[in-house]
């Protein structure tokens, strides 16, 4: 009847401090992970909405028509176009 009111031996105490040991590494590799995941998202992000607006520029280029590529360098005031009559062509 020891047995039944605690007269029985107890179990000695398995050393967990190996276990221990890996759980908090494996820990610590989750955490890295997670981390380097998170920073390869937000690199991916950044370079989706980089791309995203490149693209939106180029639609806006298309769209307006090129003015900009009408216009010469050479002209002092290149919005105002040729002014001298004895410079255009056919003339």
């Amino acid at each position: 009847m020891g047995g039944l009111f605690g007269g029985a031996p107890k179990m000695p105490k398995v050393d967990t401090s190996a276990q221990d040991k890996m759980i908090q590494q494996t820990q610590q590799q989750i955490e890295m992970q997670q981390k380097e995941t998170e920073r390869m998202r937000t690199e991916a992000e950044a370079e989706r909405r980089t791309m995203e607006e490149q693209m939106a520029a180029k639609r806006k280029a298309t769209m307006r028509g090129g003015k900009r590529s009408l216009l010469s360098e050479a002209r002092f005031m290149p919005e105002l176009g040729v002014t001298d009559e004895e410079q255009t062509l056919g003339g």
